[in-house]
C-alpha cells in the first residue's frame, strides 16, 4: 500500500473515502465547522456522532472532493494515546474495506501528541487493520483492493512524514511475520522456513546463514536435535546478521526466535481442541525475528544485531526423543527430559549458549513457551523475564517502555532463586519442566541456566496467535513482537548515541 502525506485541505481531499478522527469534545464543534466543506448531511447527522471509541459515522457529502465522509471517534480528549489513534485507524480500515474503497485518507488533527508518533501511530493502525491473510482461499474476498493512503495534515512537517514512513515500513514487517505463523505447515518445515529467511534477507539487505543437520550435529546443539528426533523433516539453525557501517555498538544485540514449527507435544501429545489446533503458531518467536531484522534493515538503524533461529517441528515419530532420556546440551550441561511437549526450551537453550560466542551487549529471546504465560496474563500482553541483579530493573523498565509506546505491552513476571529449585534433577544437571505453580518463571529459570550475558526473556504465548480478533489484530497470526522490539532498539540506538 503506498503512504504520502499532503497539505491540501480535507474538503479538497480527492479519495474514495476520507476518514476524520474526532475526540467526544470535538464532536460537535466539528461538524458544525465541517459542514461548510461538505455539506448539509454532515450538520443533519451531528446528533449521532459522540466521538466515543466505539463510535463512527458514515456520509456521503454533497460537496467536498472525498466521494465518502467517515467520523470516527477516539473518545476523551485528555486520553488520547497513539494507541487509540492505531485503534481508530484500524476501525477506519475495516469501514474501507467494507466500502471497498481504493485510495483512503486519514485528517491528522492537533492532538496532544507529537506530530511524528500520531503520523505513525494512524498509519500503524490503518495498515494493520486492513491486513489480510487469503492465501488459501480459491474466491477472493469482495472487499475492493486498499491501494493508497493519505495523511492530511495542516502543514508540511517533516516529523509527519517520517512518522508516516516509520508506521508503513514497521506495519509491513509486522505482516510479513503474520504471513509466515499463518501459513500452512506443510508449507514451512525447518527447510522451507530457512529458505523464506533466506529470501526475505536477499529481498531487504542483510545477510542469512543457514546450518544444516550436520553443522548443527557439529556444533553440539544437543537440544535441538533430540527434539527433532521424532521428525522426517531436518532441523535447522540460522544466523540473521545486520551490520551496518555507521553502527553505534561494537557487540550486536542478539535476538532469538523459538522456530517450532509444529508442535504436537511429542510423545507428551497435546489434545487437538484449542490446543495442538493452533500450533503452527508455535514458530511465532522465529516470525518475529524475522520481521524485526526487515525493519532493521529497511530503517537502515545504525545498530549491529543478529537474529537466531533454531527450527525444528515435534513429533512423535519412531525415534522420538522419550520421558527419561538425559540430553547433553551445547553447553555441556545435561538434561533430563520429564515432558517431551516443553520442546521449546530445549531448542532455545541451545540458541542462547550459542549466542555467547558473540559477546553479545544483550540477548532477547521471544517465545510462545508457556501456557502458564497465558493464564496469568492472556492475550493482552506478553510476560518480560530477566534474572535478578543491579541492572534487572533497568532492562526490564526499557522493555516496558517500549511496549507502551508500541502498542504491544509487557508485564514482569519474577525470577527469584527460589524458583530454580523446582528444575532440580535427581539423574542430571536440571530438569526440563517445574511444577504447575509458576510455569512460565520456572521455564525462563531453565533458560537463565545457558545464559551468561544481559538477558531478556519474552514469552509470548497469549498475544502472538488469536482466535478472536483484537483491534488491528487478526484472528490467526499477529506479528506480535515486531513493534516491540522495533521501539526498543531504537531506544536502544538512541542510548547509545549518547
Amino acid at each position: 500500500m503506498k503512504v504520502s502525506v499532503t497539505t491540501i485541505s480535507v474538503a479538497e481531499l480527492d479519495v474514495d473515502l476520507l476518514l476524520i478522527p474526532r475526540t467526544r469534545e470535538q464532536a460537535d464543534g466539528t461538524m458544525a465547522d465541517l459542514a461548510a466543506g461538505f455539506g448539509g448531511s454532515v450538520r443533519r447527522s451531528a446528533p449521532d456522532f459522540t466521538g466515543d471509541p466505539d463510535n463512527s459515522l458514515l456520509l456521503y457529502p454533497e460537496t467536498g472532493s472525498a466521494r465518502r465522509v467517515a467520523f470516527v471517534g477516539l473518545g476523551p480528549s485528555d486520553r488520547v494515546d497513539a494507541e487509540s489513534l492505531r485503534i481508530a485507524a484500524a476501525h477506519g480500515a475495516t469501514m474501507a474495506r467494507s466500502a471497498k474503497a481504493e485510495t483512503v485518507g486519514i485528517a491528522l488533527d492537533a492532538w496532544d501528541l507529537d506530530a511524528e508518533d500520531a503520523a505513525q501511530a494512524l498509519v500503524e493502525g490503518f495498515v494493520l487493520g486492513a491486513y489480510r491473510f487469503d492465501r488459501y482461499r480459491t474466491d477472493a474476498r469482495d472487499e475492493g483492493s486498499l491501494q493508497r493512503l493519505v495523511l492530511q495534515a495542516t502543514e508540511k512537517d517533516k516529523a509527519v512524514r517520517r512518522g508516516a514512513e516509520r508506521g508503513r515500513v514497521v506495519a509491513e514487517c509486522v505482516s510479513s511475520a503474520r504471513d509466515l505463523v499463518n501459513l500452512s505447515p506443510d508449507e514451512k518445515t525447518p527447510t522451507l522456513l530457512a529458505r523464506a529467511m533466506e529470501r526475505s534477507a536477499k529481498k531487504h539487505g542483510y545477510v542469512a546463514s543457514v546450518w544444516d543437520r550436520a553443522i548443527i550435529e557439529e556444533e553440539g546443539m544437543g537440544g535441538l536435535l533430540a527434539v527433532n528426533r521424532g521428525s522426517t523433516e531436518p532441523p535447522t539453525f540460522t544466523v540473521l546478521e545486520w551490520m551496518p557501517e555507521n553502527r553505534r555498538n561494537d557487540h550486536p544485540v542478539v535476538l532469538v526466535g523459538k522456530g517450532v514449527t509444529f508442535d504436537t507435544g511429542g510423545l507428551s501429545l497435546k489434545s487437538t481442541l484449542d490446543s495442538m489446533d493452533a500450533m503452527k503458531s508455535d514458530m511465532a518467536g522465529a516470525a518475529a525475528v524475522v520481521g524485526v531484522m526487515e525493519a532493521v534493515a529497511r530503517m537502515e538503524l545504525p545498530l549491529y544485531v543478529v537474529g537466531l533461529v533454531p527450527a525444528s517441528d515435534n513429533r512423535p515419530g519412531e525415534n522420538a526423543y522419550v520421558p527419561g532420556d538425559v540430553v547433553r546440551m551445547h553447553s555441556g550441561k545435561t538434561v533430563e527430559v520429564l515432558n517431551t511437549d516443553a520442546e521449546g526450551r530445549m531448542l532455545l537453550a541451545d540458541a542462547l549458549s550459542y549466542a555467547k560466542t558473540y559477546n553479545p551487549e544483550i540477548v532477547i529471546d521471544l517465545a510462545t513457551l508457556t501456557g502458564a504465560a497465558v493464564v496469568a496474563l492472556g492475550q493482552h500482553a506478553a510476560a518480560v523475564m530477566t534474572p535478578e541483579g543491579a541492572s534487572s530493573a533497568e532492562r526490564v523498565a526499557a522493555m516496558t517502555t517500549a511496549g507502551q509506546r508500541s502498542g504491544e505491552r509487557v508485564h514482569p513476571l519474577p525470577m527469584f532463586a527460589e524458583y530454580a529449585k523446582d528444575i532440580e534433577s535427581d539423574v542430571a544437571d536440571m530438569k526440563n519442566v517445574g511444577g504447575r505453580s509458576a510455569g512460565a518463571v520456572t521455564a525462563a529459570k531453565f533458560l537463565e541456566h545457558f545464559v551468561s550475558y544481559p538477558w531478556i526473556h519474552l514469552d509470548i504465548a497469549g498475544p502472538s496467535f488469536l482466535k478472536k480478533p483484537l483491534p488491528y489484530r487478526p484472528v490467526g497470526g499477529t506479528g506480535f513482537g515486531v513493534r516491540l522490539l522495533v521501539e526498543y532498539l531504537r531506544g536502544f540506538a538512541d542510548r547509545k548515541r549518547g
